[in-house]
Parts: C-alpha cells; sequence; structure tokens
C-alpha cells in the first residue's frame, strides 16, 4: 500500500532521572532527524501540569524548532484555545508565519490539556468554556484578516494555516462547516475515529482554505526491530496513560519502572487494552497496522505519536517506519 505523508507529534516526554531541559533538547534532535527523514511537519501538543510532559508552551516550542530546521513545516497540535486570548494566539503565530513565511500551522483545539484545578487557573475568564469555541475562532481570524477594530501585530498578511483538532464529532463538524482541515486524536479516542471522519466529509463545505477535504490522524507507534522490543518499549506508555487516567502525576515511566510496577488486574486489563488498540510492534507488525489504520480511515495524512521512553527509541521508530514507506 502506497503510504500517505507522515508527520510527527511531539509532547516532550521528561523520563524519570531526566529533567525538561534535557527533554527539550532531546526534542531538537528528534526534529533534526526526522527532517532528515522526510517527514511533512512536526506539531507540539499542549498540556500542563504533568510532570511527565514538557510541552505546556507550543509557541515557544514551534519557534524553537523552525529556527533549528531548514524545510519541514512546524506547528501547534494544538493550541488549547480556551486557556487563550484569541489575540495574544493571533500575534504569537502571526509573529512565527513572518519569522518563517511557509512553514507554519495553527492547530487549535477546545479541551483544557490539563486537570479541572490547573485549567482553572489557567483561564483568562472564570466564565469560559469550550462552549466559547466557535466565537474565540472567529475572533482569531478576524485579526489575522484585519477584520476587527483592534489591530493585531504583525497584522494581516501572516495567516497560518488553521486546523481544528478533535477526539469527538464536535470539532468534526465544525471543521467540515468551516471548510478548514481537520486533525483527529486517534491515539486515545479510537471509537470516535470513524464517526467523526465521516461527519467531517459529509458537512465539509469548501472554503477560500480548502477546496476540498483534508484528514490528518494521528496515532501512537512504538516500533522496533523485534515485536518483543516493541512491546517492552510500549508498556511504559501504556503505564502513563494509566497514570493520566488516575490522575496520578509523576516523570514519564522508563521501561524498568513498567516492569517492575504492582499492575492490579484490572490496570494489567486496561495495558492489555491500549497495546491493543495502538500500533505496537517490529516492522512486519507495523506495516500491517499501519495499513489496516490507513484502509479505514482514508486519511491524507498520518501523524506519528512515540513516546517511547528513551530518545533512541523514538528516532529509531521514525526511521523504521520510513523505511517501511519511503519517500
Amino acid at each position: 500500500m502506497t503510504m500517505v505523508p507522515l508527520s510527527v507529534l511531539d509532547v516532550v516526554p521528561v523520563r524519570r532521572g531526566s529533567t525538561a531541559s534535557e527533554a527539550l533538547k532531546e526534542t531538537m534532535a528528534l526534529a533534526r532527524h526526522v527532517e532528515a527523514l522526510g517527514y511533512r511537519r512536526y506539531w507540539f501538543a499542549e498540556h500542563h501540569g504533568m510532570e511527565g510532559i514538557a510541552s505546556s508552551v507550543p509557541a515557544i516550542l514551534v519557534g524553537q524548532v523552525a529556527a533549528a530546521t531548514k524545510s519541514m513545516r512546524v506547528g501547534s497540535g494544538g493550541v488549547m484555545l480556551p486557556n487563550h486570548a484569541p489575540l495574544a494566539v493571533a500575534e504569537q503565530f502571526g509573529t512565527l508565519e513572518a519569522l518563517f513565511p511557509g512553514r507554519i500551522d495553527l492547530g487549535i483545539g477546545r479541551a483544557p490539556g490539563s486537570d479541572p484545578e490547573t485549567a482553572r487557573a489557567l483561564r483568562r475568564a472564570p466564565t469560559l468554556s469550550a462552549d466559547d469555541f466557535p466565537e474565540q475562532l472567529d475572533e482569531i481570524f478576524s485579526y489575522f484578516r484585519g477584520e476587527s477594530g483592534i489591530r493585531a501585530t504583525p497584522g494581516s498578511g501572516y495567516e497560518p494555516p488553521v486546523w481544528l483538532l478533535g477526539s469527538s464529532d464536535y470539532s468534526a463538524h465544525l471543521a467540515g462547516h468551516l471548510g478548514l482541515p481537520f486533525a483527529f486524536a486517534h491515539h486515545f479516542s479510537q471509537e470516535n475515529t470513524l464517526p467523526a471522519l465521516r461527519l467531517y466529509r459529509e458537512t465539509f463545505r469548501p472554503s477560500a482554505a480548502l477546496q476540498k477535504p483534508y484528514a490528518m490522524v494521528a496515532t501512537m507507534v512504538i516500533a522496533a526491530d523485534t515485536d518483543e522490543k516493541a512491546l517492552r518499549l510500549a508498556l511504559p506508555c501504556a503505564l502513563a496513560f494509566l497514570r493520566i487516567r488516575q490522575g496520578r502525576r509523576g516523570p514519564y515511566p522508563s521501561c524498568e519502572d513498567a516492569e517492575q510496577y504492582a499492575w492490579t488486574p484490572i490496570e494489567r486489563l486496561f495495558a492489555e487494552e491500549w497495546l491493543k488498540k495502538n500500533v505496537v510492534g517490529g516492522p512486519a507488525a507495523v506495516r500491517e497496522q499501519m495499513n489496516a489504520l490507513l484502509r479505514a480511515t482514508a486519511a491524507d495524512e498520518l501523524m506519528v505519536l512515540c513516546t517511547a521512553p528513551e530518545p533512541s527509541a523514538r528516532q529509531h521508530t521514525y526511521t523504521l517506519l520510513r523505511e517501511l514507506y519511503p519517500l
């Protein structure tokens, strides 16, 4: 099967025994590595209040990676709009577009990207919620296009492509209605993937930004030289997701942490289900699972998240994928 373009989603994992500074250096090295492999874009998710994830400020990370690379598109996957003033988002990403013309993407989501307490601390107004998302989005466009009474600097003419992100029908419907590209978070909402993509395509209306639907699917991939090695690398990822579900904070677990963890029967079942739902394995297994995902979703692009604990393992995953699906 011919593979669609491949891109990268990064959450900047901070593994046990490491620091945020070291994790950020690893991200810079990974960005240069995947650009050399021909990946199309490199996005950062916005997460807050998590000791094991250092991607709390996508705009800064986007600028740093864009400056360290030459041609790869760089963007947010995404900016969680309820946490930000629309004017600030427009000015940050307008400035990035002015600095790196034609290389910046602005992916926007409506979730807080954090726990309720942290979300309250981030809110610029106590009455704002995800329900205000369409109005906030319109406000961003008004600044980019010079249609507001308030001037956004650097002003009109510096509007990067805007994507809507989602894990449910809501953003899928809105993206279709507005004629925007849509990125679906398959890595944590597999049961909603196909219904959301179907709704997006059914409701799509051509716009100045896009004449036909363009859907990108984000998926977790842990690839290694053998199935056994991949499973060992993936178990800490399952443990990290389990801890998030349980509201437990801490560094990103290592392989040793996962192997020594006293899994309860219910937790073990969670891990087994997580492993089944994500792309994990050696080259043959990964090819089979990636092809199945592409057939099921008819995605125009696949965005790969790899949170294997060691940076060398993350780089190797992206290398193996490119070897399986050459440019």
